[in-house]
């Protein structure tokens, strides 16, 4: 059991430290938000992970995947809801007075920042995917298929929150100089597009 652990936790790493939509997400929430933000976006990404581990252990992921109508519905919305964050982080920067400009982003309040973070993975049905066709790979013979899926998926919860934490102590030390009105709204931008990108590629991926 300690060899598969290891096995996945490496497995697992390598793939959290991908800069991603999640990634880009945390970001974008400490910048607009502080650290508090970043890091309760950041627990809702992981409850959703949380929450994708357990639908596939029990085995609801694997009906998802095998219903092609219901993953596609599923796709589509997670598409629209990445594009939509972008839409309107396009929207912010163009669209701003000059007192707006001139002051620092509105904070986004605690459950608005854990909730976005949890719709945009609960929302992603390549994470149940990555879940269903990955963790039972690394289960060894003769163990509990549940339990031991739900503790390859806490690892993988341990290192998001670590990786996270460390994007958002990253995001939150620049944060005075990303909050320039210039470079405000160029990021602003950036992430907007980033976030249109994600969206086109998850509707346009079979």
């Amino acid at each position: 059991m300690l060899t598969a652990c290891l096995a996945f936790a490496v497995m697992a790493a390598l793939l959290t430290i991908t800069p991603g939509v999640d990634t880009m997400l945390v970001v974008r929430s400490t910048v607009a938000g502080g650290r508090r933000a970043g890091l309760l976006s950041s627990a809702g990404v992981v409850t959703g992970l949380m929450c994708w581990a357990m639908t596939s252990a029990a085995g609801l992921t694997a009906l998802l995947a095998a219903s092609g109508i219901a993953f596609g519905v599923l796709r589509v919305a997670g598409a629209c809801y990445l594009m939509w964050l972008g839409a309107r982080a396009l929207w912010n920067a163009r669209h701003r007075t000059r007192e707006t400009a001139e002051a620092p982003w509105t904070p986004a309040s605690g459950p608005t920042a854990f909730r976005t973070g949890l719709t945009t993975n609960l929302l992603n049905p390549k994470v149940g995917v990555f879940y269903m066709s990955l963790l039972p790979q690394f289960v060894p013979d003769g163990a509990p298929v549940f339990w031991t899926s739900m503790l390859f998926a806490a690892i993988h919860a341990a290192e998001g929150l670590l990786w996270l934490a460390a994007v958002v102590g990253a995001a939150g030390a620049a944060r005075r100089a990303l909050t320039r009105p210039a470079v405000k709204r160029r990021l602003q931008q950036i992430t907007g597009l980033a976030f249109i990108g994600f969206g086109l590629r998850l509707a346009l991926d079979h």
